[in-house]
């Protein structure tokens, strides 16, 4: 393609980010007449629609791809300009990443990023298939995803490399356990006591493996969030947390684990584009060093 206008990119990466035509001309400081005549101008310069006009306003795949390709553009030129000792406002870099990830050991890997501050980061919450959407898209630069069962070879042009593995255990407030599995954990009990799950599929394959229980069980459906870990503390269910975000509270007796010493593991990976910047280098080396630290290796 050639020729492309990046001022008009910077208006579609402006109206799919802003959601609006009306909120991208605030943000770039123009009106918005200038910002439907650039955006219409260039999607008669690629011939194809690049922008569904709804609320919110939404990029459709191939101006998806334009603002994955102005953005890594950005992020080169902002690397340049620092090798040339030229003063330069911080790129910004998207990036998906799995609930668990994000309650846990994700934040941590952002903080050399983020003091002092080298660029802006964009984090989405997604599960597994939307971050790989998100990631082949172009939407954002890289994906923290659980691993399915086949493992898809990597998009052209991107690398998938293993973090580790998410511990969940199996737990319930000291009341909770007392009231519903003071003779243990067995099927009766299984049978009766509601259960909090973030993925039915998880817990039921915990079940079935450690507590050998495959029928259907009582469970309320909530996202991995506090509104979950506030549930299960507060003595309404039991429920699979991340031992990462329970440990303080199973040390404390806040938590008791109810099948000690068995647990189910999820296989994390980072999907990101082989994007050669100093701040793409910089995440995917945070990212993978930090979760190798929290996550349980092989």
């Amino acid at each position: 393609m050639e020729n492309l206008d990046y001022r008009a990119l910077a208006v579609l990466d402006a109206v799919a980010s802003q959601g609006s035509f009306e909120k991208a001309a605030t943000a770039l400081g123009i009106s918005q007449p200038a910002v439907s005549q650039r955006i219409k101008a260039l999607e008669d310069a690629v011939g194809r629609l690049l922008i569904v006009r709804g609320s919110p306003a939404e990029a459709t795949g191939l101006g998806q791809r334009l603002i994955s390709h102005y953005r890594n553009v950005k992020l080169m030129e902002a690397a340049l300009d620092i090798d040339l000792g030229h003063q330069t406002s911080m790129p910004e870099i998207a990036v998906a990443v799995d609930a668990a990830s994000l309650a846990t050991w994700f934040p941590l890997a952002l903080r050399p990023l983020l003091s002092p501050p080298r660029c802006q980061v964009d984090v989405a919450c997604a599960g597994r298939e939307a971050a790989l959407h998100l990631m082949r898209e172009g939407a954002v630069f890289g994906c923290v995803a659980a691993r399915g069962e086949l493992s898809l070879p990597a998009a052209a042009g991107s690398s998938a490399t293993a973090l580790g593995a998410m511990r969940y255990v199996c737990v319930a407030a000291p009341s909770f356990a007392a009231h519903w599995f003071g003779d243990g954990v067995g099927a009766d009990a299984l049978a009766l006591a509601p259960a909090v799950v973030h993925d039915r599929e998880l817990m039921a394959r915990f079940l079935a493996r450690e507590a050998g229980f495959v029928r259907a069980f009582p469970h309320h459906t909530l996202p991995l969030s506090t509104a979950l870990s506030d549930t299960v503390s507060g003595g309404l269910a039991y429920g699979l947390l991340p031992y990462l975000q329970a440990a303080q509270a199973l040390a404390q007796g806040a938590l008791v684990d109810l099948l000690p010493g068995r647990f189910i593991d999820v296989e994390l990976d980072w999907h990101a584009w082989e994007l050669d910047t100093p701040f793409t280098h910089a995440l995917s080396e945070q990212v993978v060093g930090t979760a190798r630290r929290y996550l349980v290796q092989p």
